[in-house]
């Protein structure tokens, strides 16, 4: 890693972000890593959603429940394969082994009706899968770049998973009506087979920017209690302040989530034609997205700091509430839904990754993902059962818009805490420290 002249990659790179050259090889690994992670999770995605619509909303809002105690159990688990085992070894079989499954699950997909019990596990597999995987992503790369280097090139990185999440559902969209639901199952297993040896270069290039003595200390397992990361959140201010984030955010996308299976769900009859609906959105999504993670997201954190990017969804979030409450038609919803997704992941998923940026690596690992995973799930749960709750007691969707407004509120003003607390901590940490009140 000694290269100071920039490649030709290199320069194009800088053009789009402030990439130094010798961070150019770490970026694109990271960037192709991404990439085939989110393709793959946002391939099968619209083949979840219509699984949704077929099993039905109460049958959903319950999975959302069995989701939530999956992703308690998946947490330990975790936990003792970061104490017991290396990054090398468990981050490259953990893409083998959700490529498999979705191998089998498309197998046992085949066909034109669908079996409830593979459907309700496929259901609840992908939702415990994306933000598992997701989290164990931007926690190795917190490893690889220190603070400084987050707020320059988590917006680039961010890119190649955005571009990962639009080509997928393209792809979906295109080919579900030859291929059927499996064989999209199919396409999503294919590209996490590809994610494995991206991962295999990342690692090599981790290892290769330490001294020789370093990379063995630093591959040691983490070791610890597996249920460590629970404590962790529990004794820090700061860490139950992203718990009480992410809670807020998950509950804002679960009440736009279920409004938008029951408007699909009327406006669409056949199945095929709902998984293109929702690849569609989803890869609208993701080309809005890319463009602004490569010429926004940056450069807003370096500028106006993670704060910025934690309020902007926000706030925004609270008048895409009122517009639904006052029209809540699927045209109205798909607005509000195409631009809030965009920006959380242009915006805010960058922020909340770099309020880890000064921690330890045990918090990186472990608490973080009790935040990113059961706390996420129990909201959505919480948040599921709440918006059945409404629309059982006769209230009706703008009720429930009306309840975003407050929810995506109360969000801002975390956002806002968060980011402020974090630009402080940042400014004063040489080193990775736990942050205490």
């Amino acid at each position: 890693m000694n290269e100071t002249r920039p490649s030709r990659l290199g320069r194009v790179l800088r053009r789009l972000a402030p990439i130094e050259p010798h961070e150019t090889p770490a970026v694109v690994a990271a960037f192709c890593l991404f990439f085939c992670v989110m393709g793959g999770y946002f391939a099968v995605r619209p083949v979840r959603e219509t699984v949704g619509t077929l099993l039905g909303r109460e049958r959903v809002a319950d999975l959302f429940v069995v989701t939530w105690v999956a992703s308690l159990a998946i947490v330990p688990l975790y936990g003792v394969i970061v104490a017991r085992f290396r990054r090398s070894i468990f981050l490259p079989w953990t893409y083998g082994t959700v490529a498999l499954a979705l191998a089998l699950i498309g197998v046992a997909l085949r066909g034109d009706g669908i079996d409830i019990l593979v459907g309700q596990f496929f259901y609840v597999f992908i939702s415990v899968l994306n933000l598992f995987l997701i989290s164990m992503f931007w926690s190795f790369l917190l490893e690889l770049f220190d603070s400084g280097q987050t707020k320059r090139l988590f917006g680039v990185i961010a890119a190649g998973g955005t571009a990962g999440a639009l080509i997928g559902p393209l792809i979906a969209d295109l080919s579900v009506a030859h291929i059927g639901n499996s064989g999209v199952l199919f396409v999503g297993a294919s590209l996490f087979a590809c994610a494995i040896a991206a991962q295999r270069v990342l690692l090599t290039i981790w290892h290769e920017r330490s001294p020789a003595a370093v990379p063995a200390a630093r591959e040691r397992p983490i070791g610890g209690n597996p249920f460590s990361g629970f404590t962790l959140v529990l004794k820090s201010p700061y860490l139950l302040g992203i718990a009480l984030f992410v809670v807020l955010l998950a509950t804002v996308n679960t009440l736009l989530y279920f409004e938008q299976l029951r408007l699909v769900e009327a406006a669409f009859s056949d199945p095929t034609e709902r998984t293109r609906v929702f690849a569609r959105l989803d890869w609208i999504v993701q080309s809005l997205t890319i463009l602004s993670q490569l010429f926004l997201t940056g450069r807003i954190a370096a500028r106006f700091g993670v704060t910025a990017l934690l309020t902007i969804v926000p706030l925004a979030m609270v008048f895409g509430f009122l517009s639904l409450a006052i029209s809540g038609t699927f045209a109205v919803l798909a607005v509000v839904f195409v631009l809030r997704r965009a920006c959380e992941y242009a915006f805010v998923r960058p922020g909340r990754e770099m309020l880890y940026a000064p921690l330890t690596n045990e918090i990186k690992y472990k608490a973080k993902n009790v935040n990113d995973v059961p706390v996420y799930r129990g909201a959505d749960a919480l948040a599921a059962q709440v918006n059945n709750a409404v629309v059982s007691a006769g209230f009706g969707a703008a009720v429930v818009a009306m309840l975003g407004v407050g929810v995506a509120a109360a969000w801002s003003l975390v956002g806002w805490w968060l980011g402020r607390r974090f630009e402080a901590n940042a400014a004063s940490a040489a080193q990775p420290v736990t942050i205490r009140s």
